[in-house]
C-alpha cells in the first residue's frame, strides 16, 4: 500500500515539474515552445495570473520538486 502511494507521488511530482519547466520555456521563448499545451491551460485562463505566467510556472515546477522530495521521505 505504501509502495503504491510512493510511486504515485513520484509520478505526480515528476509530471508537475515537467509541466512547470515546459511552461517556463514557453514563457521565455515567447510562446513558440508548444510541446506541452497544458501549461497554457494552467496559467493563461486564470484572471489573477495575467502578466505573471512565468512566476506561476516557476511555482508549479518547484511544487513538482517538493512532491518528489516528499515521496522520497515516505517510508516503504
Amino acid at each position: 500500500m505504501i509502495d503504491g502511494m510512493k510511486r504515485i507521488l513520484e509520478v505526480t511530482g515528476f509530471l508537475v515539474m515537467v509541466f512547470g519547466v515546459c511552461g517556463i520555456l514557453r514563457e521565455l521563448t515567447g510562446g513558440w515552445f508548444k510541446l506541452m499545451g497544458v501549461t497554457r491551460l494552467l496559467t493563461d485562463h486564470v484572471w489573477f495570473l495575467e502578466g505573471r505566467e512565468l512566476y506561476a510556472n516557476i511555482v508549479i515546477a518547484a511544487l513538482g520538486l517538493v512532491i518528489m522530495v516528499v515521496s522520497d521521505r515516505v517510508k516503504a
